[in-house]
């Protein structure tokens, strides 16, 4: 049987989309499931291609044990459409430009993150890049309610 595959996306794959894939990675192994998943990340953009997380994101992972140090910026492609289960973007403007990529055909469930995050409040995970750390760490509170409803979704 296929592993579920997991695709978290947002624009530049430096900041939100990167913390989406460290903390449900750690999450995941934490609930023994770690090696019944596949998790990934990218951006709709190009500009960060080969490139680690922000580094802000870096630190404020670290901070609530999570490490981001192996990760690399991609680009999301249509060819995600078929290798993974879930693509879940962090905001409307990347789910919209993954529907512009998306083949007619695509395996894969489009959906906005935030839509496990039952109850926060928010249906969008902001970017932080321009604003203070405060925004890196509010974002890290959001993946983190995400992912535990993600999980809790989750027929493993």
């Amino acid at each position: 049987m296929k592993k579920p595959a997991f695709l978290f996306v947002c624009l530049g794959n430096i900041c939100r989309s990167p913390v989406a894939e460290g903390v449900f990675r750690h999450k995941i192994i934490e609930s023994g499931l770690g090696d019944k998943v596949q998790i990934d990340s990218a951006g709709t953009a190009a500009w960060h291609v080969g490139k680690a997380p922000d580094g802000r994101m870096i630190d404020a992972a670290h901070a609530r044990g999570y490490d981001l140090s192996r990760l690399r910026a991609r680009q999301a492609v249509a060819q995600d459409f078929y290798d993974y289960d879930f693509i879940l973007a962090m905001d409307r403007e990347n789910f919209s430009n993954l529907q512009e990529i998306c083949p007619r055909d695509p395996r894969a469930k489009l959906v906005l993150f935030l839509d496990y995050a039952a109850g926060c409040g928010e249906q969008e995970v902001p970017d932080p890049y321009f604003g203070g750390v405060d925004g890196f760490y509010h974002v890290i509170d959001l993946v983190e309610r995400a992912s535990d409803g993600l999980i809790e979704s989750l027929d493993l």
